[in-house]
């Protein structure tokens, strides 16, 4: 009789197991016939996803509970999709590693990049704290590559601002925007995700470039969003030329918003996202989109090979609370960080879509 119960109880879990791994299957199946970027914040205690003062890996930028952040409820939101269709499967790092065994995934970009593959790792070690990885720095190449190695999954930041070259002449530094040599990184990655657009309206001191070259022409400066469009051209030529979509998946990271003028979200006299504590209500930003969006939609339809882009832009609009603002570095970054993301926190959402699409049935 104890054999017999014992055989059912295994049975029951079996099947639990089984009805579990179809629904999240199911839903990630749903996230190819839905628009998951369309949806609103709605507050859930389960979250945040981790624990940052446990994840080694976020970077002090990043920290801001570390950086005495006194609010905390911008921890606690989790992006809903309109529509039950459009359930998001949570996070599962076991499962992320699973499918990803052997093979690797490589964020490319600037520190935009790096906020979304710091919040990757951070996913991936509170799911599995104790599984073992090595770090790989390659300083001259930008790339640092972290290798979960029972799993043998590669998960590989390569830091580049504008994906075309700088390169250093005796007129300068110049900004080749027909030219991508660093692209030899990317060859043989079996998940690439790509992003640029933060430093394009860099100027002054801390621009990195002296001039522009465009073909034969060598220009002082030019329409920064048009330079950007000739680059993303350059950008989709390359992966036409070298991606086999059977052995690697491409991803555009979308354009990251930034929240400096209060008018945008019907807050005229905010200072930047100083004191931001909630989202803005509902699924519709008050202000418009950065234009830099529409020159990438653009650019993205020419590229011949599959890109799918991870349109993070309309509900990261919506999180004007989540910007590190003087909880990042602080003095060093004149005290106000309203560009990039804290961890816990946004990137984490962006990481949960890229997962759901990574796995859903059209990217099998």
């Amino acid at each position: 009789m104890g054999v017999k119960l014992l055989l059912l109880l295994l049975l029951h879990l079996v099947s639990i197991i089984v009805i579990n791994g179809e629904l999240a299957a199911h839903k990630m199946n749903n996230v190819s016939r839905c628009d998951v970027f369309q949806g609103s914040w709605v507050l859930d205690r389960s979250y945040p996803l981790y624990n940052a003062s446990l994840c080694p890996f976020v970077g002090k930028e990043f920290d801001c509970l570390k950086n005495k952040r006194p609010d905390q409820q911008y921890l606690h939101y989790r992006w809903q999709p309109h529509g039950h269709a459009c359930s998001l499967s949570r996070f599962d790092g076991p499962n992320f590693l699973e499918k990803l065994r052997g093979k690797s995934i490589m964020f490319v970009g600037d520190s935009l990049s790096k906020n979304h593959w710091l919040s990757l790792l951070c996913m991936i070690h509170s799911s599995l704290p104790s599984t073992p990885y090595l770090v790989k720095i390659s300083g001259a190449n930008g790339i640092t590559a972290y290798t979960f190695t029972d799993y043998e999954v590669k998960v590989i930041y390569h830091h580049s601002l504008y994906l075309v070259d700088i390169i250093k002449e005796k007129i300068g530094r110049v900004m080749k925007l027909d030219s991508i040599t660093s692209g030899k990184h990317w060859l043989d990655i079996d998940y690439l995700v790509f992003n640029t657009w933060h430093w394009w309206t860099r100027r002054g001191p801390t621009q990195p470039f002296d001039f522009i070259q465009d073909g034969e022409k060598i220009y002082k400066d030019m329409d920064r969003l048009v330079a950007f469009g000739k680059a993303l051209d350059t950008w989709g030529r390359w992966v036409d030329d070298n991606i086999d979509p059977h052995k690697s998946k491409v991803f555009f990271q979308g354009i990251s918003p930034t929240h400096y003028n209060g008018t945008n979200w019907g807050e005229p006299k905010a200072q930047a996202c100083m004191g931001q504590k909630v989202p803005v209500p509902g699924s519709t930003y008050p202000g418009t989109s950065p234009a830099s969006l529409a020159v990438l939609k653009k650019e993205l339809k020419t590229v011949k090979k599959p890109v799918t882009l991870l349109d993070i832009t309309n509900l990261s609009l919506l999180r004007k609370d989540g910007h590190p603002s003087k909880y990042g570095l602080g003095k060093k970054m004149s005290g106000r960080d309203c560009s990039h993301w804290c961890l816990a926190g946004v990137p984490d959402t962006w990481n949960i879509l890229l997962y759901n699409l990574m796995f859903s049935k059209d990217q099998l």
